[in-house]
């Protein structure tokens, strides 16, 4: 049993390390930094660089610099643009090395899964975020990004303190995200619809313009 609930400690933090760069990599880093350098926890070998003070100082500096562009709409999706090329990476790497010193073969699996995990919980959180600011008032930013960090934090903490917790959750996420995804996309394929023919409607027609123009002149 003993040896169970290690493989699924393993599981629980490989997944939960991709899970949670995919939502907010600062705050991941952040948190199992500080919890490697107070010696609440055992870093695997692969992650014992979290618990360095600069990657620490900077994981923080970065966590309250997203924390504000975090609030304001469009510059939250901006942001969440601009960290696809960030946080799907560092969720394939941190996936790697929570596995542990293990076989080239496992880390590799753990890297791809872990990408895989990282990225779609990206895409959920930054399309969500896309239908959010249609709305006009910021109130729903702050409660998602709120939400958010929080889900973040707690979800290590399960992954770190009740591995078989967070796994049952993490499938539950896994199942409403594969529901969420094509109606996320159908959404934001619905806002650039509404934009682009608003537009297209503020668009003067130069053929009729001129056409008056010669009934004026005439």
């Amino acid at each position: 049993m003993d040896q169970l609930n290690h493989i699924a400690g393993i599981i629980a933090l490989t997944m939960g390390v991709a899970w949670a760069s995919g939502i907010n990599l600062y705050a991941a880093i952040a948190m199992l930094g500080i919890l490697g350098i107070s010696e609440n926890i055992v870093l695997p070998p692969g992650l014992q660089i979290l618990a360095n003070p600069p990657v620490i100082i900077a994981a923080v500096f970065m966590y309250f610099v997203e924390f504000a562009a975090d609030k304001i709409p469009g510059v939250d999706t901006g942001w969440d643009g601009i960290h696809t090329f960030i946080r799907i990476p560092a969720g394939a790497i941190l996936a790697a090395g929570a596995v542990g010193d293990v076989n080239p073969a496992i880390s590799l699996t753990a890297a791809i899964i872990g990408g895989g995990m990282a990225t779609g919980a990206h895409i959920t959180k930054a399309g969500t975020r896309v239908i959010i600011n249609a709305s006009p008032e910021p109130v729903s930013n702050w409660t998602a990004s709120i939400t958010e960090d929080i889900a973040v934090i707690g979800g290590l903490w399960a992954a770190l303190y009740h591995p078989w917790v967070f796994l049952g959750l993490l499938i539950l996420f896994i199942i409403t995200m594969a529901w969420a995804i094509p109606r996320i996309w159908r959404g934001i394929k619905g806002i650039f619809e509404v934009i682009v023919n608003f537009f297209k409607r503020k668009k003067p027609d130069s053929s009729k313009q001129i056409e008056q123009k010669n009934i004026n002149n005439g």
